[in-house]
């Protein structure tokens, strides 16, 4: 018989032949290996087409629920269980973090509103960038524009969707200028004279800013010292050393500063990060004050709430609403006045100082901070386990949905000089570069991505990868994605345990941070620079003689 062509090897597997023919054609096959071999790769592509159309109809591709080498097994369970370990982690968060602030915060006078919403959303935080968001959708079409251009230059063989792509970018290009979103100077020393208006917000880098006159807007600082004796129509923004304002402020005070004083007149809310807040007994804040720092002298009057978690409070003013202070000291002078609840947080052993004098609605209510050790190990025990589970979750779907990638990793791994050194660099050098591409605002989709790929191999990829390292060395290589799981799952725990270790846990997870991603870094290399050279050497046939 003739040798089988490739339509007589398709009939052949489709079972289109009567017995005398698939007789011949099988006894062909067992005689002659050219045939054999063609009739194998033909099979191999029947079965990968017809997995490609049959995953095209599904919701969920069947691989991520088949079970490598096990036809009748399933991993729905593994992904139910994740999605279980998953919600219980999130109702974990939100009852131990997120509820108890939001209540802390609602006693401070924020209402229903969170923190987030009120520095950014609701805020002068927000407003004085709010105009802004013109240039950020212009720059960031401008930077996909790019992208697309590069991915059909390379992709495409027709010309008329590229040209398309470029007659649109031109015309975003020739998009007019929008109008400056504020007023920005840049000086050492800057001066608005009392006879000047700024009706726009002013946004001033420099070493010392005065503003004696009006603005009629919000304020932006970023300078050493900033002196507000005139009027600010808007919201007073500081990043500063020493702020002092004799003047009026008609928004909200929000800053980072050593020292903040308040001589003048604010219509609304305070929010600072300070080390030292003094309100002077001039002073007039119409809404709450929020304050984190060290010292905190109160001798004003607050119209509404007062939450402060500082060390040293002195209050001699007056509180239109409630308070509630955590700190080491807290004294009330006798020129005080609170009109709503009092509380206050301790350590235990220091009782706060009350002058009788002082006109409190309630009595002041004090908490003692008391540590329960047997709660605290409980506590840490279970976010030990959800954590652990988190990154064994993590894991799961890293090997599931990239078998060879993360298989090429463990076997970067092996190289411990060069993952340790490549390590270093990609653990400092690339969040380095990643925030240097967002400050420059055209590359700011590409900075977060990669800070964020970044972030995510720092606390989930880099111990899985050593973890799956040191489970094949222990057991032995790993056949196939659930024998790496295993093995990724035996080296975690080993991992846990070493770094929980006194003195030696924080080394151990610096070296593994260092290795993973070292190890991870090398594989995406080998996957992803052009040229690279195979991970294992390829078999040559021999040649005749």
């Amino acid at each position: 018989m003739e040798h089988l062509d490739e339509m007589t090897c398709l009939l052949y597997l489709e079972g289109q032949f009567g017995p005398e023919r698939a007789r011949a054609c099988s006894v062909h096959l067992d005689a002659c290996v050219s045939c054999r071999t063609l009739l194998r790769a033909l099979e191999r592509e029947s079965r990968l087409l017809a997995r490609a159309l049959r995953e095209e109809d599904e919701a969920v591709p069947a691989r991520l629920f088949a079970l490598p080498g096990r036809p009748g097994r399933s991993l729905a369970w593994a992904w139910a269980a994740s999605l279980a370990l998953a919600a219980t982690g999130s109702y974990a968060l939100y009852a131990g973090y997120v509820e108890p602030a939001q209540e802390k915060l609602a006693q401070a006078g924020f209402g229903t509103s969170s923190l987030f919403s009120l520095l950014l959303f609701e805020g002068a935080l927000w407003k004085g960038w709010q105009s802004m968001l013109t240039v950020l959708e212009v720059l960031a079409m401008v930077t996909l524009a790019g992208a697309g251009v590069a991915l059909l230059y390379r992709r495409l063989r027709r010309w008329a969707p590229l040209a398309l792509v470029l007659v649109s970018f031109l015309a975003l290009a020739g998009l007019p200028a929008p109008a400056a979103a504020a007023e920005v100077r840049h000086a050492q020393f800057e001066v608005v004279p009392a006879d000047q208006t700024i009706k726009n917000d002013l946004i001033f880098f420099g070493q010392s800013l005065h503003i004696n006159g009006t603005v009629d807007g919000d304020v932006i600082a970023f300078a050493n010292s900033v002196d507000v004796n005139g009027r600010v129509t808007g919201d007073l923004i500081s990043f500063a050393q020493s702020v002092h304002v004799t003047g009026e402020i008609g928004g909200n005070i929000r800053g980072c500063a050593n020292n903040i004083t308040l001589s003048g007149n604010l219509g609304k809310n305070v929010i600072a990060f300070v080390e030292k807040w003094s309100l002077e007994p001039a002073g007039k804040i119409g809404g709450s004050l929020t304050i984190f720092g060290e010292t905190v002298s109160l001798d004003g009057e607050l119209g509404r709430d007062l939450l402060a978690y500082d060390a040293f409070t002195n209050l001699d003013g007056s509180i239109g609403g409630g308070m509630y202070l955590r700190g080491g000291n807290l004294t009330i002078g006798p020129t005080a006045k609170i009109a709503g609840k009092a509380l206050f947080e301790g350590q235990r052993g220091y009782k706060p100082r009350v002058s009788p004098q002082a006109k409190l609605a309630s009595p002041l209510e004090v908490h003692v901070l008391e540590s329960h050790p047997e709660h605290t190990a409980a506590r840490t025990i279970m976010w030990k386990i959800i954590w652990t589970a988190a990154v064994f979750l993590f894991g799961l779907v890293l090997f599931s949905l990239w078998p060879k990638f993360s298989d090429d990793a463990v076997r970067s791994a092996d190289r411990y000089g060069a993952s340790l050194g490549l390590g270093v660099l990609v653990l400092f050098g690339l969040p380095i570069a990643a925030i240097i591409a967002c400050v420059t605002v055209v590359g700011l989709v590409l900075g977060l991505t990669t800070l964020l790929a970044w972030l995510l191999v720092l606390l989930f990829a880099a111990q899985l990868i050593v973890g799956a390292w040191l489970g094949e060395k222990l057991i032995g290589r790993a056949i196939g994605t659930p024998a790496l799981v295993g093995r990724m799952a035996l080296g975690l725990v080993i991992i846990r345990v070493l770094a929980a270790v006194p003195h030696l846990g924080i080394w151990v997870r610096f070296a593994v941070v260092l290795w993973g991603m070292g190890a991870l870094s090398l594989a995406a290399y080998r996957r992803f620079a052009p040229g690279a050279a195979p991970a294992s050497p390829t078999q040559q046939a021999p040649l005749p003689a």
